[in-house]
């Protein structure tokens, strides 16, 4: 399997995300920043999460032993694990991450998608298609949503889920399998340029294929000095991947 990929960090003192990948597998992280003023309980910090939580995912799923949910819900486990004695895990607003996950199979490609994390089937033959998971873009009474409800929703029944504390909210990804084997995994960051922007999922999907991960990225870039962001930083953390079969 080939793999192009790039990482930029937007207007945060480091990139919150994270991306691995593997003989037939693939995944991007997209750490969730706290609000400011807001006390996650972890001394840490969401960088570190996300820097553990890579290395705990990355190990489950260099061994192959265990489907997507079951390598997810290990590798949260084993991250929580990590900070257990330092840090409040009972704390709501413990940093969590958004997860997408690709991996080859006899079928095609197999993915997993838990909160805003984006994976992608280029298309050959058929459309591009994406998958994501847009539970966060309904709870209760409509955005702008207060800090209070966010913090009830999150990894609960009838609100969004998230890779933090909890193993449980592995099982409640969004799942399937995509036919082929190319794919590319992208976060929220990249996914801009459809949310907020207006492209069409085909016109992103050709425009990484033919130009790649980097260039996609100063696409972004572009469209938020021209247009501007309607609400939060005007740059947030970008990462995508693109895998195509082959040495």
């Amino acid at each position: 399997m080939r793999v192009r990929s790039a990482s930029e960090a937007g207007e945060g003192a480091e990139n919150e995300d994270g991306m691995a990948w593997g003989p037939g597998w693939a995944f991007v992280l997209d750490g969730a920043t706290a609000p400011p003023g807001v006390d996650t309980g972890c001394r840490h910090g969401v960088a570190w999460f996300v820097r553990r939580l890579t290395s705990e995912l990355q190990h489950e799923l260099a061994s192959g032993q265990r489907t997507l949910p079951d390598s997810l819900a290990t590798a949260i486990t084993r991250s929580a694990q990590a900070h257990r004695t330092s840090c409040d895990l009972g704390n709501p607003d413990s940093p969590s991450a958004t997860v997408a996950v690709a991996r080859h199979t006899d079928q095609g490609t197999e993915y997993l998608v838990l909160a805003d994390a984006v994976a992608l089937a280029p298309g050959d033959d058929t459309p591009a298609r994406a998958v994501t998971d847009d539970r966060l873009d309904h709870l209760p009474g409509g955005r702008p949503y207060s800090r209070e409800l966010v913090r009830a929703c999150r990894n609960a029944p009838g609100g969004f889920w998230v890779a933090g504390t909890d193993p449980k909210a592995a099982y409640q990804a969004v799942q399937g399998t995509f036919p082929g084997r190319r794919f590319a995994l992208l976060t929220d960051g990249c996914w801009r340029l459809v949310d907020y922007y207006g492209h069409s999922v085909p016109a992103v999907a050709d425009f990484l294929d033919n130009r790649g991960p980097e260039a996609l990225i100063a696409w972004v870039r572009a469209e938020e000095r021209r247009n501007g962001v309607p609400g939060g930083k005007l740059h947030d953390d970008a990462t995508a991947l693109l895998a195509e079969p082959g040495p």
